[in-house]
């Protein structure tokens, strides 16, 4: 993917993304003077990026998640 196609799926602005990619804030590849980046390789940087910001918010939904699988009930706020 080029720069302005990463910048319109993640829908930020190509500066960010361009200045995210010098400062290898997310994985890509400089060939010549373009930037590219693989379309998995940043979904997977996304999910991980997303895990890491909201953790609390992760860790309670994935405990929920096991705990109705299990039949335990929850109580809910």
């Amino acid at each position: 993917m080029t720069l302005e196609e990463v910048a319109a799926y993640l829908r930020l602005k190509p500066q960010t993304i361009y200045t995210w990619a010098q400062e290898k804030k997310i994985p890509a590849a400089k060939l010549g003077k373009e930037w590219r980046f693989k379309k998995s390789i940043v979904d997977e940087w996304f999910v991980r990026h997303i895990d890491e910001k909201f953790s609390d918010v992760v860790n309670d939904w994935k405990e929920k998640q096991k705990n109705r699988g299990s039949g335990k009930n929850i109580e809910q706020k």
